[in-house]
């Protein structure tokens, strides 16, 4: 984006009018480029920091959605500033994050390491009462007198005892204590583990979710099929709306697709205004199921917004992709990925697509 800026600054004002077609293929071009960077920036956002990355990846599509190569200086270099801002940002929260995460494993190692140090100690109390007790049963060898030597087994029978019962209950109380301090720090990783595989605001299951359930079944040569959704013209419910109501609007749709989709299809938020969702079957079966998803989530969707109450017509396109042999998942994403924009261009062409109405 720098060197835009530059190529630019360097263009006098007079002469710019005068810029070759050469010219601006190449500017287009590498504004082309710049927005590609833009979304697989976001792209690895999620595979670094899903909690975070959702976030980065909006707001990245955002700064990329206004590029264009008709651009003069002064907006370029807004969203260079912008581009820089959004990834400071970002990689401060996730420092912060991942200094927290590791802030809660160092506390669950220094709990089991001062539980094992407790035991030690005891353990090495007890030991010596036992060698005192073993000591004394010793010199019970050297006794002549039955009544001594009877009274001196009994004492150290019950000091024996005793130090076997205060080992075991000491024992015990470690062992509880540590129990519930690994109980604790379990649901924190399992409250860690649900954020990350989860989607904050549609409680789908998050893009890297779903993604790792495709590798498996890639991994087990299972047959499946991958669809991938969007709400056409979602950008204008934001730029109209808010985006307040685009978030009222992604949860309603996400609550739909679970409606619509079977107990053993698998349903995820890819990002955006994109989900997910993964078919256990063939491609004829597949077909089917996408065709009544489909016919279910459009239609009127009602949102309150500050306003009141705004009726929504909304349509979506779907492009669904059967696995081949020795695919690997991006190749099969890709697919999916473009057969869902071919139906978006069919259905531009023929006409159709989201009508909005307050």
């Amino acid at each position: 984006m720098i060197s835009l800026k530059r190529y630019l600054d360097s263009v006098p004002d007079a002469s710019k009018a005068l810029i070759g077609p050469d010219d601006k293929d190449v500017l287009s071009c590498a504004i082309g480029v710049y927005g590609s960077a833009l979304t697989e920036m976001g792209n690895c956002s999620l595979d670094a920091c899903p909690g975070l990355g959702e976030e980065l990846k909006e707001h990245l599509g955002e700064l990329k959605a206004n590029l264009s190569p008709r651009m003069s200086c002064g907006p370029l270099a807004a969203t260079e500033s912008a581009v820089r801002e959004q990834l400071q940002g970002w990689g401060r929260r996730a420092a912060r994050h991942y200094q927290q995460k590791a802030g809660e494993v160092k506390e669950l190692l220094i709990v089991m390491a001062r539980t094992a140090e407790s035991v030690g100690v005891r353990d090495e109390r007890c030991a010596g009462q036992i060698n005192e007790v073993t000591s004394r049963l010793k010199e019970i060898a050297s006794l002549d007198d039955l009544t001594e030597i009877r009274a001196s087994i009994e004492e150290s029978a019950e000091a024996l005892k005793a130090s076997i019962e205060r080992m075991t209950a000491e024992g015990k109380a470690a062992f509880e204590e540590l129990k519930g301090q690994v109980a604790s720090y379990q649901t924190k990783l399992e409250e860690a583990e649900r954020i990350a595989f989860r989607d904050a605001l549609t409680g789908l299951r998050s893009r890297l979710c779903v993604e790792n359930l495709i590798e498996c079944r890639i991994g087990s040569g299972a047959v499946f099929c991958v669809a991938i959704a969007d709400i056409d013209a979602f950008k204008r419910v934001n730029d109209q709306h808010g985006h307040l109501v685009g978030d009222e609007l992604l949860k309603q749709f996400a609550a739909e697709l679970r409606q619509a989709c079977r107990q053993s299809d698998v349903i995820g938020r890819w990002g955006g205004d994109e989900f997910m969702i993964l078919f256990d079957c063939g491609l004829a079966e597949a077909e089917a199921q996408k065709d009544r998803v489909r016919r279910w989530v459009c239609g009127n969707y009602d949102i309150q917004g500050k306003s009141g109450a705004i009726k929504l017509k909304v349509d979506a396109s779907i492009g669904l992709a059967e696995h081949a042999p020795g695919e690997l998942l991006k190749d099969l994403l890709a697919r999916a990925d473009g057969a869902m924009y071919e139906h978006k261009a069919a259905s531009r062409a023929g006409g159709s697509g989201a009508e909005l109405r307050s």
